[in-house]
């Protein structure tokens, strides 16, 4: 059994509902967690006023409707499961250390800032600065895993400084930007400048890409580890050939403005 939230609701403005999680959910029953507050604009309100709220409380939570107003779904969460059945909005799954979310639809921008692990699911798109760093912070995401099934728009993995991003489909501008470590694998098109800044880590593109001139060819050859990536997305259900998991690959590093340590993988057909 699980906890099924159903919109019947929708809200005028943005409504920030960190306390959506498994989390917060934990120890109460259906009559405390209808009476959780959320901010709705700059009025605070309660969960029962958008959802009506059934089911069993326990790890796993399921969410319907179109919640892309809803901000800050399953902030913090350690453990445990959401399941978004259509489209959510900013700021999901922020400073998430653990459990998964699965979103059918698509997600807004900035899906989890601060995050340190657990696993994020998109079938849709989403927008900019996925798994990247707030505004004046240095440093991203510190792990987990975010899989991307369409496509996203720019600064995926600003500033990251572990755990793996994978979009399904084309990205933006600026994809690894100031990347410190980690991994950024896209099966689409790489939009410009990508990597730029980037002082350590992988970007992986199946597609070809333009170099920023910071970049130097280096070699072509077979990654092992990208065997072990590239088998583990097909298993996820995203579209890997067999030729991209044992293919040849051009490797450039960079970037030369920084410790020149990084690296670019272009598939090569």
């Amino acid at each position: 059994m699980s906890l099924e939230l159903t919109l019947h609701t929708s809200p005028q403005v943005p409504v920030e509902a960190e306390n959506i999680s498994p989390d917060k959910f934990a120890g109460l029953t259906i009559a405390e967690i209808e009476t959780l507050s959320v901010m709705h604009g700059n009025e605070q309100l309660t969960l029962a006023d958008f959802f009506k709220v059934e089911g069993q409380t326990g790890a796993e939570i399921h969410l319907q409707g179109d919640l892309s107003r809803l901000k800050y779904i399953g902030s913090g969460m350690s453990s445990g499961h959401i399941h978004i059945h259509g489209n959510t909005g900013q700021h999901l799954g922020a400073a998430m250390s653990g459990g998964e979310i699965l979103v059918d639809g698509d997600a807004g921008d900035w899906v989890a800032p601060d995050m340190s692990g657990g696993r994020i699911q998109i079938k849709g798109n989403a927008g900019h600065m996925v798994g990247s760093a707030y505004r004046g912070s240095p440093v991203g995401i510190l792990g987990g895993e975010i899989i991307i099934h369409g496509d996203v728009r720019n600064e995926a993995g600003h500033g990251m400084r572990n755990g793996m991003i994978v979009v399904g489909g084309n990205s933006g501008d600026f994809t690894g930007v100031d990347m410190l470590a980690g991994s950024i694998i896209v099966l689409g098109k790489l939009g410009i400048r990508s990597g730029a800044g980037m002082k350590r880590g992988s970007i992986v593109t199946l597609q070809a890409a333009a170099m920023l001139p910071t970049f130097s060819y280096a070699c072509t050859y077979q990654p092992t580890y990208l065997r072990i990536y590239m088998q583990y997305l097909k298993d996820s259900g995203l579209a890997i050939d067999e030729a991209h998991i044992s293919g040849n690959y051009e490797r450039w590093s960079g970037d030369a403005i920084e410790l020149n340590r990084g690296e670019i993988l272009l598939y090569k057909d």
